[in-house]
């Protein structure tokens, strides 16, 4: 099992719970802790397919990428959505129970405002699953 994050803040000093959370406190405080979330096995929970789905927009105006992204945040099966510079303008990553429930939400993020098409790619494994920055660099 992986240290924990806690044990990995005291890592190599003679610190105690509380100093060691009053640190977290002071992390939270100075914006470098945003949250806290669970890493969940999505297929023991039922949900069998992880996609990840490239949507082109119609329109980069702001009116409309704001419609597409309010569309997107009401979707409980796209997990994280990425705005992107080039020819993709959202790639959004997916997840659902089955393929036949993943093929009607595609319908549905392929009429919604603005969306001139979405390509799709099924995951096979997922060979990384890092945390959002790499902790074990060392700050510039």
């Amino acid at each position: 099992m992986a240290a924990s994050p806690m044990s990995s803040l005291r890592a190599g000093s003679a610190s105690r719970l509380p100093p060691c959370l009053r640190r977290v406190r002071a992390l939270e405080r100075a914006g470098y802790i945003k949250g806290y979330r669970a890493l969940l096995d999505e297929k023991l929970l039922g949900y069998e397919v992880t996609i990840f789905a490239m949507v082109h927009l119609t329109s980069q105006a702001e009116a409309d990428l704001k419609a597409f992204e309010d569309f997107v945040r009401a979707q409980p099966l796209v997990r994280e959505c990425w705005m992107l510079s080039g020819e993709i303008d959202f790639v959004l990553k997916c997840v659902a129970p089955d393929l036949k429930t993943f093929q009607a939400f595609v319908a549905e993020l392929t009429a919604a405002p603005h969306v001139r098409n979405v390509k799709t790619s099924l995951t096979l494994r997922n060979s990384k699953g890092a945390a959002m920055v790499p902790m074990e660099m060392k700050a510039r």
